[in-house]
């Protein structure tokens, strides 16, 4: 595989991920600007989800910023180890 292929499913992988919580983001243009920013982290380039549930913006329904803070870090945590 090569490496533009393994980043493009590394891409997609955290895009899927956010995308699990669209009843919680229901907004997509928040759920695309977070994953991009997940992308950035798991590539070692941006913050963590943590800061990043807080700092991007993004409307959150049903579920509090720690809960999906700390969801999100388990499942990107995932991609990142493959990485």
């Amino acid at each position: 595989m090569t490496t533009t292929q393994t980043n493009l499913s590394i891409e997609k992988q955290v895009y899927s991920i956010v995308d699990e919580y669209k009843d919680n983001i229901p907004v997509s243009s928040d759920r695309n600007r977070l994953a991009f920013c997940l992308y950035k982290y798991v590539n070692g380039e941006g913050d963590t989800p943590e800061i990043l549930v807080k700092t991007t913006k993004i409307q959150i329904e049903g579920i509090s910023e720690r809960e999906l803070a700390s969801k999100l870090n388990e499942k990107v945590s995932i991609v990142k180890k493959e990485r």
